[in-house]
């Protein structure tokens, strides 16, 4: 878990004492990355009673194109701007270039937060 709160130290250098402490819907959670594969989904409980559905690994794509929406099949992530090593290790995250049975296309949803890999084709 990681607080992504206040930095302890003041431009001068200076400490800065904590009002209080952290609370729990404050903490964030270690990052999913979602791999191509077999398609495996996680529920997470959220603030105020909702859940979230976080996809841990998928090999189907909703792909858009002038045609309409297509079902595609995953095959490779060519790219992934967030991090080099992610594209070396199958990781999809919003903006990665994937690999389709379509052609190539670009990952417009957030498949760790969505549950869903929404994509648009490239020309």
């Amino acid at each position: 878990m990681r607080d992504h709160g206040r930095s302890l130290r003041m431009r001068t250098g200076g400490r800065r004492r904590p009002k209080r402490d952290r609370r729990k819907h404050e903490l964030g959670s270690e990052p999913t990355e979602t791999q191509v594969g077999e398609t495996k989904l996680r529920t997470v409980d959220t603030r105020g009673g909702q859940t979230k559905v976080r996809a841990i690994r998928s090999n189907v794509a909703s792909v858009a194109s002038d045609g309409g929406v297509v079902a595609a099949e995953i095959t490779d992530v060519v790219e992934n701007p967030a991090d080099p090593n992610y594209a070396r290790r199958n990781i999809i995250t919003r903006g990665a270039i994937i690999e389709t049975d379509e052609g190539k296309a670009k990952v417009t949803s957030r498949p760790g937060q969505d549950g869903q890999i929404n994509a648009v084709l490239l020309d």
